[in-house]
């Protein structure tokens, strides 16, 4: 079973722009809405959504500038409210009630619309994130989203991955070769880049390497929670995770991982499955 490929139109900012989406299984089922973290694409969740398939129709898109999206005129667009922005059209287009995974900054995303009113939000998974970003870890990724995205060849690229995304968790050598084709765009001069617009990195490159609170937020999600953390993760900390839990959030620890766990491995896959399977 292979995903099949899709996309909606958004209005921001003036205009409408094209967000890409990767779907796969029956459009009868029940709807999972997959999302990614800041440099990434909705590619990320192939292995997650096979495993899923069966019960579930998930969708998983690339946010605004990243893989088969269109890329924004004004890099100070890629921020959040954009990104929510795209995504509630996307549900909108969906119509329907849905579940939603999200990691890192897909996370901030599903957490923006489960505390909305109204809206279509019934589960909520949380991958290495919370509402509560510290400030290291923000410059830590700030740091290495600054480095051109470019690279003379596909393995100097998967290098590259393998360095920073290091604490994704001990991956296969398949696998990590999925997630280098899958981040790849050919360059006209024969090299390759990861698939995002440069200009993502504009905004965080300005923003202060402060903790940044969004428990407001989390105040007002009133679904089900099932909050992961990679083990060694240095983006949702142990203080942040436990008040999530205190306050309702069923956990999942994911050993050998920091931030933020693959979701590639049987292990994180049959539990995500069984939270989202529980009382269908």
């Amino acid at each position: 079973m292979r995903p099949h490929e899709g996309e909606i139109r958004y209005y921001l900012g003036g205009a409408f722009y094209r967000m890409a989406y990767h779907e796969i299984g029956s459009r009868k089922n029940p709807k999972v809405v997959c999302v990614h973290g800041l440099t990434r694409t909705g590619r990320d969740f192939d292995a997650l959504a096979l495993g899923l398939a069966d019960r579930f129709h998930v969708i998983s898109p690339d946010l605004p500038g990243r893989g088969a999206s269109d890329w924004l005129p004004d890099a100070n667009l890629y921020q959040p409210p954009s990104y929510v922005q795209a995504l509630t059209h996307l549900l909108a287009a969906l119509g329907e009630k849905v579940m939603f995974v999200g990691t890192s900054l897909g996370g901030i995303c599903g957490m923006a619309i489960a505390s909305a009113i109204g809206n279509p939000l019934t589960k909520l998974v949380l991958n290495d994130v919370g509402p509560m970003v510290p400030g290291p870890a923000i410059a830590r990724i700030r740091d290495y989203v600054s480095v051109r995205p470019e690279f003379p060849d596909i393995l100097a690229l998967e290098a590259h991955l393998r360095r920073v995304h290091g604490s994704f968790g001990p991956l296969s050598d398949a696998q990590w070769e999925h997630l280098t084709k899958t981040s790849a765009r050919d360059l006209p001069d024969g090299r390759v880049a990861l698939h995002y617009d440069p200009g993502i990195a504009k905004p965080i490159r300005s923003s202060l390497a402060i903790d940044t609170e969004m428990w407001s937020w989390w105040e007002k999600i009133h679904i089900p929670v099932l909050a992961i953390r990679g083990e060694e993760s240095d983006l949702l900390l142990p203080r942040t995770f436990d008040r999530m839990i205190k306050s309702g959030a069923i956990p999942l620890i994911i050993k050998n991982a920091g931030h933020a766990p693959a979701l590639m491995d049987t292990e994180s896959i049959r539990a995500v499955r069984a939270f989202l399977l529980d009382q269908e």
